[in-house]
């Protein structure tokens, strides 16, 4: 039987993303997921590192799933990761809890792929931005998993292209779960 899948769900306002509520609903029911909603385990942005600690070790699989803000993470999951992977622990002297711990990045844009590009308002493609994430993972000695799940335009997509982006994230999520612990590092 596989470890639970710790799933960690930051978006600041869930109820108005349809979006990200679509992804979610998608996963949440795959066996051995446990979804920890960040925002509302923590409004108060007092994260319990215990208990994520204690969640993270029970799982070989970890799932960021979040919009895309700023060109990064939602602040309360930035926190956690200041906090849950600290230095000693995960990371530095001693700080091996998650190494060889795969993890998969679950995000949403509010804007259309094409407006990440050159000469387009982000001005630059979306892989760009991603190793801001991506080397938080691997600075843990997390196997990260290439390319992250990324549905763009979440405010405009239709209903059959992210139903079908739902799938596809769902079918990527059970492949890792069979693919067990050797799965990071390659796309699956």
């Amino acid at each position: 039987m596989s470890r639970p899948v710790n799933l960690i769900y930051a978006h600041p306002y869930p109820d108005r993303s349809r979006a990200g509520r679509v992804l979610l609903a998608a996963v949440r029911d795959l066996p051995g997921v446990r979804v920890r909603s960040l925002y509302h385990l923590y409004p108060d942005f007092s994260v319990d590192v215990e208990a994520e600690r204690e969640a993270l070790r029970a799982s070989d699989l970890i799932v960021w799933q979040s919009p895309f803000y700023w060109y990064g993470l939602p602040s309360l999951l930035h926190l956690w990761i200041e906090k849950v992977l600290a230095h000693g622990w995960a990371y530095g002297a001693g700080g091996t809890a998650v190494r060889g711990k795969t993890v998969l990045w679950a995000t949403t844009t509010g804007a259309p792929e094409g407006a990440y590009a050159p000469g387009q308002i982000h001005g630059h493609p979306f892989e760009a931005f991603v190793p801001a994430v991506s080397q938080t993972a691997r600075f843990c000695g997390m196997r990260w998993v290439d390319p992250p799940v990324v549905v763009h335009g979440a405010h405009r997509i239709g209903d059959a292209e992210l139903q079908a982006a739902a799938t596809d994230y769902r079918q990527r999520l059970q492949r890792l779960v069979a693919l067990g612990s050797s799965a990071g590092g390659a796309d699956a």
